[in-house]
């Protein structure tokens, strides 16, 4: 029945424009319950076994992020009930994440937890601890996202049951992610063309930011150590900034690039336009209004709401366009009530569909470049787009972002977010 009002809610907003402005007045009103954000940072994102963070462990990671936290927001980190990591990829997750927090310099009584829903992972991870703090089950949580792709790979799905490999559709958890973006780009008719253009924009919005300053406030550097590949000398560097974007990119010079899976039909994805392999990571510090106030803690944003959808696993690319309006039904805001889409680029088929389907305006979907020219850290980055959001918000005097990704295995997820900078 929830679905059917949510349904509803969005069709008469369409019809009924004063109805979501009155929803998108309620959103923007500031009351005591509201779950805040008082900071809010990522690392630079580096590529994997190559960049300044290749050889730096999850765990190191973890904690250099979470001091980090603990000394520039000025929390008094005995009140920091819980801190949920977003991940994918570690082993052993819930051994990191309690130890790291514990390293971080937070005390005994502060909790730990792992989320992990693939791709959505890091604002998973900023659900459940807004979720927590809306239960009154904790004051203070931080949430984080990270991933090391450098020292954590990929092995994509394991031996699973006949069961599920003689079901129609559980089989298709077995396909190999750049399989469907394929399937996408059959599917929608994305041509070779629409892939490198949009990926073009992805490396030319980023180059543009990264020039303009645009990032700064979003990184911290972090100090970490590395190693020479080709003297193998130990040496400690501060990493500052972002590696993934190539300044100079066209469609021209993209579509030079070879596919990067030929087997498959229409092969139409390649390196230049799909999500890089990346290391990184990004926190945010939540809890209620009130809380905030009497801390005195800064309030840059408030998170407004997330939710999920599922989807045939075998296009699973396609999941914001089913999310995205699922989280604004909740809302009751329209497509047009959005100041900043930030939509994972996992592959670039999957955000041309997104865009052309929700019929987003491309200025406001991810104006500082999204995954292809950043990197897809996949524990990192739904943490990260709130980190990003919140910062374009803020350089561009606006309110409303919405945050998405696809998620493997067939889902979506979505969440709003409100700035008060």
């Amino acid at each position: 029945m929830a679905s059917v009002r949510e349904r509803l809610t969005s069709v008469m907003g369409h019809l009924n424009p004063s109805s979501t402005s009155s929803a998108k007045a309620a959103l923007l009103q500031k009351n005591p319950d509201d779950i805040v954000i008082t900071f809010a940072a990522r690392t630079p994102l580096t590529k994997a076994r190559k960049g300044g963070l290749k050889d730096t462990r999850i765990d190191d990671l973890l904690i250099s992020l979470l001091e980090i936290v603990r000394e520039k927001s000025k929390i008094d980190p005995n009140l920091v009930e819980d801190v949920c990591l977003g991940n994918v990829l570690a082993g052993s997750q819930g051994y990191v994440a309690r130890a790291s927090v514990l390293a971080a310099g937070f005390p005994i009584s502060t909790a730990a937890s792992v989320a992990n829903r693939f791709c959505s992972s890091g604002l998973l991870a900023v659900q459940q601890i807004a979720n927590q703090i809306i239960a009154g089950s904790i004051d203070v949580g931080i949430a984080v996202g990270a991933e090391s792709m450098s020292t954590c790979p990929d092995d994509g799905a394991p031996q699973m049951s006949t069961r599920i490999t003689e079901h129609p559709i559980g089989k298709q958890n077995l396909m190999p992610m750049g399989h469907t973006s394929e399937n996408v780009a059959e599917q929608f008719n994305i041509s070779r063309e629409q892939h490198d253009a949009f990926a073009a924009k992805s490396f030319q919005k980023a180059e543009v930011a990264q020039k303009a300053g645009w990032f700064d406030d979003e990184i911290v550097p972090i100090t970490v150590q590395f190693t020479d590949p080709k003297t193998g000398e130990v040496s400690t560097r501060t990493i500052t900034a972002d590696d993934g974007p190539r300044h100079g990119t066209t469609p021209e010079s993209l579509s030079k690039i070879r596919a990067a899976f030929p087997q498959w039909s229409p092969s139409a994805t390649t390196g230049g336009n799909a999500s890089q392999i990346t290391d990184g990571a990004a926190a945010i510090l939540l809890m209620k209004r009130s809380k905030a106030e009497q801390l005195g803690q800064p309030i840059l944003g408030k998170f407004a709401g997330a939710t999920v959808v599922g989807l045939e696993p075998r296009i699973m690319g396609i999941g914001p366009s089913l999310a995205i309006p699922k989280v604004l039904g909740k809302v009751g805001l329209t497509v047009g009530d959005v100041d900043v889409f930030e939509i994972n680029e996992a592959f670039a088929s999957m955000g041309v569909y997104c865009v052309e389907k929700l019929g987003l305006d491309p200025e406001k979907v991810n104006p500082r470049g999204g995954a292809i020219a950043l990197g897809h850290p996949l524990g990192c980055t739904g943490a990260r787009q709130v980190v990003t959001a919140l910062s374009e918000l803020r350089r561009t005097n606006t309110r409303i972002a919405v945050t998405s990704m696809c998620v493997g295995t067939g889902m979506g997820m979505a969440g709003v977010f409100v700035s008060e900078h």
